[in-house]
């Protein structure tokens, strides 16, 4: 429980200081087609749990982010909550009647950095056995809950409408597609539109829909995804491993300056390379960067492009075309800022969920030479006459650290 506990504030403390220093409090995709669900109108509200902010329960995300901002609390597991209303309004009654410290672990974030530059953040997770319990009564309930309207809906004798597909007739009607959720005039052109693009089947996408399948409530701390994953691994484990009919499918990567796709990292370079006069392979040769190195570097210069900023004079601009044209005539492109900049802890973390160029960086040859070197250097042990204070002082924590940054 400990180790776990340890590992959730490394992840989440790390992210939630990222968070706060540039307010980027959503995940971040590279370009494609996001399908979206629409908010209700007059929709319940949920209260900050420390002040008198209310947000609509559809808007979790924006709570989630003035709680990160304003009060420093991180909630771990947040998409797990079965009924967030419930979770919030228990919290803050049980603040109100004990010190917050009781409750939440207090985590020292830029620890390394001069004092006024390092903030404290209170996280919120289910290795506390209260919230655990907390977190488990309110699946159990929401479980019954949706039991109960299931029930219902098979009792229900009021519900009129008719089959899209076929001329059966019962209660209710949809002009709304069940895959992509658009909207159309009438039922035979939704018709026409479901058959023609085999949309029959409602949006595994729509976080909406989740809390009416049992799946989502049969085992705490994992979504229908988690569970239909093994259940569907059970399967492959069970057949040969015949590969005769496979094909790659290579993934593209996305420019770091503009929206230009490449099916392989080489075409990638030499865009960049002749378009914005960027040559990545260049500066990893003359800088020297291992593959961690890279990654901050990357990610560093996705999020300053992200945020419409400069990284060579640290303007920013009101869109990423502006940008881009300052950055071309200037060629700042090239201008990289010293390297305590980007060589920071926080840009471990991607700026985009799915950048795929991260996954094809590789360790540079003055890396590998390095480690060379190193084979001849000699070891020495540390005394372990004094176990407890060799606990506190061993180099080993600094390795364990870093391991955790890795992973």
């Amino acid at each position: 429980m400990e180790e776990e506990g340890d590992r959730r504030r490394s992840g989440v403390l790390g992210v939630a200081y990222e968070y706060s220093k540039d307010c980027i409090l959503e995940p971040l995709s590279l370009p494609e087609s996001p399908g979206g669900s629409t908010t209700s109108v007059g929709s319940p509200s949920v209260p900050c749990i420390f002040c008198e902010e209310h947000f609509p329960v559809a808007e979790r995300d924006k709570l989630l982010k003035h709680m990160i901002i304003e009060h420093k609390i991180v909630i771990a597991d947040v998409k797990l909550v079965a009924d967030f209303q419930r979770y919030i309004l228990y919290w803050r009654k049980r603040f109100t009647e004990q010190p917050v410290t009781d409750f939440c672990s207090v985590i020292r974030i830029n620890s390394t950095a001069p004092f006024e530059e390092q903030e404290n953040y209170l996280l919120l997770c289910d290795v506390l056995p209260e919230d655990r319990i907390l977190r488990e009564e309110l699946q159990k309930q929401r479980l019954k809950e949706i039991l109960e309207q299931q029930q219902q809906e098979r009792n229900d004798t009021t519900f009129h409408g008719v089959c899209m597909f076929c001329s059966e007739e019962f209660l209710g009607n949809s002009l709304q597609c069940l895959y992509c959720e658009k909207t159309f005039r009438d039922k035979n052109t939704l018709k026409d539109h479901m058959r023609k693009k085999q949309h029959r089947r409602i949006n595994p996408k729509n976080k909406e829909y989740d809390r009416f399948y049992v799946i989502n409530y049969l085992e705490l701390g994992k979504s229908w995804e988690e569970v239909q994953l093994e259940d569907d691994q059970e399967l492959l484990d069970h057949q040969e491993d015949d590969w005769s009919d496979w094909e790659e499918h290579p993934a593209s990567a996305v420019c770091l300056f503009c929206e230009k796709q490449a099916e392989t990292i080489e075409k990638l370079y030499v865009h960049m390379e002749d378009a914005h006069e960027f040559d990545l392979l260049k500066i990893k040769s003359e800088l020297g960067l291992n593959f961690y190195e890279q990654v901050k570097l990357v990610n560093f210069i996705r999020r300053q492009i992200h945020q419409c900023r400069c990284y060579g004079c640290c303007v920013k601009f009101s869109s990423k075309a502006d940008l881009r044209i300052h950055m071309e005539e200037t060629k700042h492109t090239s201008l990289l800022p010293e390297r305590k900049t980007w060589d920071q802890l926080e840009y471990y973390f991607p700026t985009y969920e799915n950048d795929t160029l991260l996954c094809t960086l590789s360790d540079s040859e003055s890396d590998l030479t390095a480690q060379d070197h190193n084979k001849h250097v000699p070891v020495i042990s540390e005394d372990t006459s004094k176990l407890h204070a060799l606990k506190q002082s061993s180099i080993l924590n600094q390795f364990v650290l870093r391991e955790s940054l890795k992973n």
